[in-house]
């Protein structure tokens, strides 16, 4: 009952906060490089659920995601068993976006589930919880940090010799927003790794060739850092009648 088929979230109102779509952000959607075929052939999908490749980015980038994880409780090992389970619990997560706020997702699913267990008339026990909740976080791409980024990547640095993508990359990252939030300075994500690495998985890995470079890139940021106009100091909020310490 959580999804409607369509690939889309069937919770009611998730989508009413989601940060409307610019056209400044469909702009970067169309320079990034990304061939829907090649990707539907490495994930060994039969069929994608979108048709463009604007469509799928913004899907896995932008818009609330549902993922399920795993069922605890019932009979997962090789065979056949008919024993019933006394206990169920199946977990999922829901990766949102900008402008949506955690805990009215959480009474959002709560209630949804709830209502959708009422109508089954089971005389079963049904308990939704969130076990983790963080806040979303979205750069801001017109930070300097990120002119410092774009020219690491780029020629002169040889590193990678080109341009690259701003890509929106669904992680579980919650200290970003804090350090952004506390230090009242912009954050950048540099990649190191490659679309392939699976993160979080049995078989997470990362290549020497990206290990190697992401050094390379991140020596180079600094560099460019280091070349960007200084920020205006502060004014001095003293009486300008006294002189400075000596």
């Amino acid at each position: 009952s959580l999804e409607s088929g369509a690939g889309n979230i069937a919770v009611p109102g998730l989508y009413d906060s989601v940060a409307p779509l610019t056209r400044e952000e469909e702009e970067i959607y169309e320079k990034i490089h990304f061939d829907p075929e090649e990707f539907r052939k490495e994930i060994e999908a039969p069929a994608l659920l979108y048709p463009t490749k604007d469509k799928i980015l913004m899907h896995r980038w932008r818009y609330p995601a549902l993922s399920l994880h795993g069922i605890e409780g019932a009979f997962a090992d090789p065979g056949v068993k008919t024993v019933i389970p006394r206990r169920v619990l199946g977990k999922f997560s829901i990766r949102i976006v900008p402008n949506m706020d955690p805990d009215v997702v959480e009474d959002q699913v709560r209630r949804h589930l709830e209502a959708v267990f009422a109508r089954r008339k089971s005389p079963n026990k049904l308990r939704v919880w969130a076990e983790v909740k963080a806040k979303p976080w979205v750069a801001n791409v017109t930070d300097p940090l990120y002119t410092a980024g774009r020219r690491a990547f780029q020629a002169g640095t040889q590193v990678h010799g080109r341009e690259p993508d701003l890509i929106r990359e669904g992680a579980t990252i919650p200290i970003v927003a804090d350090l952004e939030r506390v230090v009242g300075k912009g954050i950048v994500l540099l990649p190191i790794g490659g679309a392939d690495d699976a993160p979080h998985s049995q078989n997470e890995k990362v290549d020497r060739i990206h290990f190697i470079n992401g050094i390379k890139v991140f020596a180079a940021f600094l560099h460019e850092v280091g070349q960007l106009p200084r920020e205006p100091a502060a004014k001095d909020v003293g009486n300008s009648d006294v002189p400075p310490a000596q």
